[in-house]
């Protein structure tokens, strides 16, 4: 491992700390940069993402993508997960913490939007970084794509009737503009940009493909540095005037995310999936597509809502807590292979 990825959660805090104080320092420069954006999707965080998945993409082998139909165990757990566990539990957590551990610190307005926030991330399953923590735990690039590829689908007729089921409301629309421009973004464009470098590269000689990923690979990280510089910049003064209330909604989104990530790994191994199938698998039910979120909160609850508010904070958490499972993931590849030598 490189010194970027060998202190990669040092350069993430620093990032987090760093995005904190220039964004109060300087909260017009990031103003303006938030308002770089289309259908809620700011454009130089997709860039952004863009630097981080290309590498990932170039890597994409397409003759073995028909093998990923060979091998529907690690589909069947993404789907499993993202769909009949997660949105149920990150409501239930919702009520748990704001209808009653919380009850005495937030007004029944507040914690009803606060868990309608919380509903609307657990129904949105992530669909950009998931790339960027399947490269860190070195998953099946190919395999990720596929897995991506059908929860988008899935997303498409989904994410409506669940958000609506579990909000108790009839009229959640969804904005099909950011869905699509998302798709295009982080999925298609970068897709089709890795298979003509790796057509490229392949020509030129068989370790080309290698040597250019490893190249990319310090670009990649410093993405990912960015866009949490970014990200907290953008909040920092909700940071600063409202840290109760953010820590309030922070406990069980965390919460969330680690026992969603315990459940999908332990059945992983059980199901005896290789480990650079599983743990991508794993990461793809705790992370969450947050623009989806943020764009529905703010049309059905309004921009200064403590549903938007909860989206943020849904932001906010993913990446530490995100590269967090990513090293769990990593250091416990020798227990998770156990199971299948013992196949």
């Amino acid at each position: 491992m490189g010194l970027f990825e060998r202190y990669l959660t040092v350069w993430v805090g620093l990032g987090i700390l760093a995005g904190v104080g220039l964004g109060l320092m300087v909260p017009g420069l990031f103003q303006m940069i938030a308002a770089i954006e289309v259908a809620h999707v700011n454009l130089v965080v997709a860039v952004l993402i863009w630097v981080m998945i290309y590498p990932m993409m170039i890597q994409i082998d397409w003759s073995s993508i028909k093998d990923v139909g060979r091998k529907p165990k690690g589909l069947v757990l993404t789907l499993v997960v993202n769909w009949l566990i997660k949105p149920f539990t990150m409501a239930a957590l919702g009520v748990l913490f704001f209808q009653y551990v919380f009850a005495d610190w937030v007004d029944p307005q507040s914690a009803s939007e606060y868990i309608a926030g919380m509903i609307l991330l657990g129904v949105a399953p992530c669909t950009a970084m998931v790339f960027v923590w399947s490269q860190l735990v070195r998953g099946d690039a190919s395999y990720t794509l596929v897995q991506v590829s059908i929860n988008d689908l899935i997303m498409v007729v989904a994410f409506a009737p669940i958000a609506a089921f579990l909000l108790g409301v009839t009229n959640v629309t969804v904005p099909w503009e950011t869905l699509v421009l998302s798709t295009v973004l982080y999925v298609v464009l970068p897709l089709i940009a890795g298979m003509a470098t790796r057509h490229v590269l392949a020509s030129r000689s068989s370790h080309a493909v290698a040597d250019f990923t490893a190249r990319l690979k310090p670009w990649s990280i410093v993405g990912l540095i960015t866009t949490v510089v970014l990200l907290f910049g953008f909040q920092a003064g909700t940071i600063v005037a409202k840290p109760g209330v953010i820590l309030l909604i922070a406990i069980p989104l965390t919460l969330q995310t680690y026992g969603i990530f315990v459940i999908a790994y332990l059945a992983a191994r059980w199901m005896k999936l290789p480990h650079n199938v599983g743990g991508p698998a794993c990461l793809i039910g705790t992370s969450n597509f947050f623009e989806l979120a943020v764009a529905v909160a703010i049309s059905l609850f309004g921009l200064n809502s403590g549903a938007a508010l909860a989206t943020v904070v849904g932001v906010l958490v993913e990446v530490p807590v995100m590269l967090s499972l990513v090293a769990m993931v990593n250091r416990s590849k020798g227990w998770y292979e156990k199971a299948a030598c013992r196949a």
